[in-house]
């Protein structure tokens, strides 16, 4: 009679952070469009990273401390992380560029669930279950149908093979700085010192880059709001509540999950853009969904746990 009821789950805990990243994420491409037509796509990436890292760092609880007061070995998986973080810019938006947005973007989420999956099953010898593998497939599945549905009832583009490998490169980039913050964060480090660390560490490797393609886009009106949009929702903000997220989710899910991207950005082009979806784009978007569904759901046993 005495025994406490469980408590509920979470809503701010599990995968609802890292979909309401994934949203954020998925404005990057409506925010990148009204920039001026000087601006490099690799700059207009990097110029977000640069300051939305410098804000996280300086609102990161524990980011001075893990920077300065780590061993040798965490300082070495944090500049490991730090290059992952900054080759995603350098090569996710020229990937764009010479691949298409639909491409790019289908090769490079598509492929950071698998390349997490294999990380994590080579790091630490945990192999992926039969539900993350079901849920993966059908949301990568509905990923590339929603936005290859143009094409697929279209005439296909060409896209070309530098493209291609940059779009590989930039899914590697992802999954591999995911796999580093959930295992720093799974270690005890603060998930804000980590994203903080990591992502400042990222912009400063991006910073040349910034400097070197031009900055006289950022002079401009709607230059500097697409770098403030880019960095204070799609950088701080959505990589605050990524690492809130992965403290309870493993880095191979919320890989998945961020497949929710693509139909966000979808949504958004259709609602502000004036773009239209065939009828395959938006059955993709319901297998998507599906997919993402099935992750989200408590399992069985979780039920059984806490009945």
């Amino acid at each position: 009679m005495n025994r406490k009821n469980p408590a509920p789950p979470r809503l701010t805990g599990g995968p609802l952070p890292i979909l309401g990243a994934a949203v954020l994420w998925g404005t990057t491409g409506t925010a990148s469009s009204f920039a001026p037509d000087g601006a490099h796509p690799a700059a207009i990436g990097s110029a977000g990273l640069v300051l939305g890292g410098i804000l996280l760092f300086l609102t990161g609880r524990g980011s001075f401390a893990l920077l300065t007061r780590s061993d040798g070995r965490t300082r070495a998986i944090l500049l490991l992380g730090a290059i992952a973080v900054a080759g995603y810019p350098l090569s996710f938006y020229p990937a764009v560029a010479h691949a298409g947005v639909a491409v790019g973007t289908v090769i490079t989420l598509g492929s950071a669930p698998v390349f997490a999956g294999l990380l994590a099953w080579r790091l630490e010898r945990v192999r992926p279950d039969r539900r993350w593998t079901v849920a993966t497939v059908a949301a990568v599945i509905g990923c590339a149908v929603l936005v290859l549905g143009p094409d697929l009832v279209g005439s296909p583009t060409s896209v070309r093979p530098s493209g291609v490998l940059l779009a590989l490169v930039a899914g590697f980039s992802y999954a591999l700085y995911t796999i580093i913050a959930e295992r720093l964060i799974r270690r005890g480090q603060t998930s804000g010192a980590v994203m903080g660390t990591m992502f400042a560490g990222g912009g400063v490797l991006v910073l040349p880059v910034v400097v070197a393609t031009g900055t006289a886009w950022l002079a401009t009106v709607e230059g500097a709001l697409v770098a403030l949009h880019l960095a204070l929702f799609t950088v701080f903000l959505a990589y605050r509540l990524f690492g809130h997220g992965l403290r309870h989710t493993s880095a191979s899910t919320a890989t998945t999950l961020s497949l929710a991207e693509p139909a966000v950005a979808a949504v958004l082009g259709v609602a502000l853009v004036g773009e239209r979806l065939p009828w395959v784009s938006w059955s993709g978007l319901v297998v998507l969904a599906l997919g993402l569904a099935v992750l989200k759901a408590p399992s069985p046993r979780k039920l059984r746990a806490r009945r």
